[in-house]
């Protein structure tokens, strides 16, 4: 089994407006989490200390962390990571795109990670979508496409995983579980719960999508003392096992 946890962090300020690093640290820990994909990650901003979240968080939870940067304004940083103690490689990191006419939009990204689960190489892209539903859409589109998921580096199993800033009766939802399966559904359509705003969670905007032989023994969000402070989001934690390949010519692999 292979736990996967996605986390919006919010800088690491909480909903007591209190900044710290450590105490995102602790709720991953408390998750035993193997693979962490993070959102809202400042990386030398003044706002937060300028200090490098990622790397900080990593070197708490003894993880390597692969770092995408959506926005960079001269030194200071903005953008997803994924932390994980396995080997693991990056694959792409890029933009995702606006909509034309709105340059103030603010960027968004994507973070494809190649993880070794057991022998297996297990493609985790992590991004963070739009607030703007044609964005949304175009978004999804993109990471559906030839860049990312449709890559030909991208085998199965794969994992879209993030803030998508998308309900599930949303377009951009609908558009992605077209071609993926959520979570959820793979769980048993059991209901993993709201994870925005952590404090009082109202809406499911985090999501889980793969794809390929992997099967989900579990997917919640995680509601604790800890987690209604720590961030703005809930953290989405996933308990996954990735499916024994088929046999070929009577071998197993």
């Amino acid at each position: 089994m292979i736990r996967v946890l996605s986390y919006n962090i919010h800088r690491c300020i909480g909903t007591d407006r209190k900044l710290s690093p450590e105490r995102i640290a602790e709720v991953i820990a408390e998750c035993n989490a193997d693979i962490v994909a993070l959102q809202e990650v400042d990386v030398g901003r003044r706002r937060t200390g300028a200090a490098d979240q990622a790397a900080d968080i990593a070197r708490l939870l003894g993880m390597m962390t692969h770092f995408h940067p959506a926005l960079t304004v001269q030194e200071e940083q903005y953008g997803d990571a994924i932390l994980t103690r396995r080997p693991s490689r990056l694959m792409q990191a890029g933009p995702l795109p606006g909509l034309a006419g709105r340059p103030n939009l603010e960027p968004r990204g994507a973070l494809w990670v190649s993880v070794d689960v057991a022998g297996k190489e297990l493609q985790v892209i992590n991004t963070h979508f739009g607030l703007n539903g044609g964005e949304r859409l175009r978004q999804a589109e993109t990471v559906l496409g030839g860049d990312w998921l449709a890559h030909p580096r991208c085998q199965d199993p794969a994992v879209l995983i993030g803030d998508f800033n998308a309900v599930p009766r949303s377009r951009a939802y609908r558009r992605l579980a077209q071609d993926l399966s959520e979570a959820r559904h793979l769980a048993g359509n059991c209901d993993p719960g709201a994870t925005f705003p952590s404090r009082l969670p109202l809406l499911r905007i985090d999501h889980a999508f793969l794809r390929g032989a992997v099967s989900v023994r579990s997917v919640r969000s995680i509601r604790t003392p800890l987690t209604r402070v720590a961030s703005d989001h809930l953290p989405l934690l996933l308990e996954l096992e990735l499916t024994p390949s088929p046999p070929v010519n009577g071998a197993t692999r």
